[in-house]
């Protein structure tokens, strides 16, 4: 069905852009109700459930090498019962795909495109999500290669350019009540670290199995940096307003002012925005794609792309009703949904998985 086949370092760069792009808009402020000064402590506290899902992760494709979570599940629960968990799979990236759809344009029209339809910014996307889609692992790899640098380059600069807003004085008095807060704090993000689980759709495909996971915890390592220091450029800036913030990073690019004609780099946030949600959505489109097929036994993923992408503009609109929800959403709901899902239940499965192995290589 998939002949294609990518990198380890590719599939690292399909990770961290899928992590990090709706998470630095988001992640500051939803960690900063909790945390408060210390939400840059957190996201330490959060890669631990990265790390513990790329080595769930790949300890499952270890015992399927060749296999999706879509394939693994029946051969591990039988035809019927993988059939049934894997919907529970299935409906979530439909679900969370349409929620990062609708995350993205409800940012663009709240923010650039005040008269603009959201219709015609979701339609657009996605169609040219579609599109990268259509040409396959491979063509997502090397979308990767060309994204990932220019996806950090202007987030670099926007952190050098806000060096001389910097008040140290906002991040004191640090761990002032002690690591309960920054712990509290560490769940928001945990819901997006349990989502390197989708590189589940990706190894089979690398050519060089062995370095999965190894790569896979290198991408945790980066994504981990960058979310802490996002978090300490956001304190630095905006200090106890963070937390009354949609999207701090957005507002903290309006702080910049370089003699009379560089300032007010708004742009720059929107353009690390669409190109990290290009990758993303496309990311976790190409995984629901497959893993329709998969689930139909159908000859080639191609087959059901658009209407995929019918489903994923519905659910974008569906699923929320506006950006002040969808924040609610993301603070309550979605750091439990995700790992539920993405965690608990891989981990029943390679429970499972383990025990069948053992007692085949004792029958034999």
């Amino acid at each position: 069905m998939e002949k294609g086949k990518i990198t380890s370092l590719q599939m690292a760069l399909l990770m961290y852009p899928t992590i990090v792009a709706t998470a630095i808009l988001a992640v500051p402020s939803l960690t900063a109700k909790y945390a408060k000064q210390d939400l840059w402590i957190s996201p330490i506290l959060a890669s631990v459930v990265g790390l513990f899902t790329v080595y769930v992760t790949c300890s499952l494709n270890k015992l399927y090498p060749n296999k999706t979570i879509i394939q693994m599940s029946e051969n591990i629960m039988g035809k019927v019962p993988g059939k049934l968990i894997t919907l529970f799979f299935l409906f979530f990236y439909i679900h969370v795909t349409g929620l990062i759809v609708r995350d993205y344009s409800e940012f663009l029209v709240g923010s650039f495109f005040f008269k603009t339809p959201i219709t015609i910014i979701s339609g657009s996307m996605v169609f040219l999500c579609a599109l990268a889609v259509r040409g396959g692992i491979e063509v997502l790899g090397r979308v990767a290669q060309l994204f990932s640098p220019i996806f950090c380059i202007p987030l670099i600069i926007l952190i050098i350019l806000l060096i001389p807003e910097f008040r140290i004085s906002n991040l004191s008095p640090i761990l002032e009540g002690g690591f309960f807060p920054a712990m509290k704090g560490a769940i928001v993000p945990s819901g997006w670290f349990s989502e390197f689980f989708i590189m589940i759709f990706l190894l089979p495909f690398l050519n060089e199995k062995k370095k999965g996971m190894k790569y896979g915890m290198v991408a945790v390592v980066v994504v981990m940096l960058t979310l802490v220091v996002v978090n300490l450029t956001v304190q630095l800036v905006l200090g106890t307003t963070t937390a009354t913030k949609v999207y701090p990073l957005m507002n903290v690019s309006r702080y910049i002012g370089v003699g009379d004609f560089f300032e007010h780099l708004e742009s720059i946030s929107m353009a690390i925005w669409i190109m990290g949600a290009f990758v993303k959505i496309s990311v976790f489109y190409y995984a629901v794609s497959s893993g329709i097929a998969q689930w139909f036994n159908l000859s080639d993923f191609r087959l059901v792309i658009w209407p995929v992408a019918i489903l994923i503009v519905e659910f974008s609109f569906w699923s929320i009703p506006n950006i002040m929800e969808y924040s609610r959403f993301d603070f309550i709901a979605f750091p439990f949904y995700a790992i539920f899902i993405q965690v608990i239940i891989p981990v029943f499965l390679l429970l499972i998985a383990t025990i069948q192995k053992k007692r085949e290589s004792k029958n034999k």
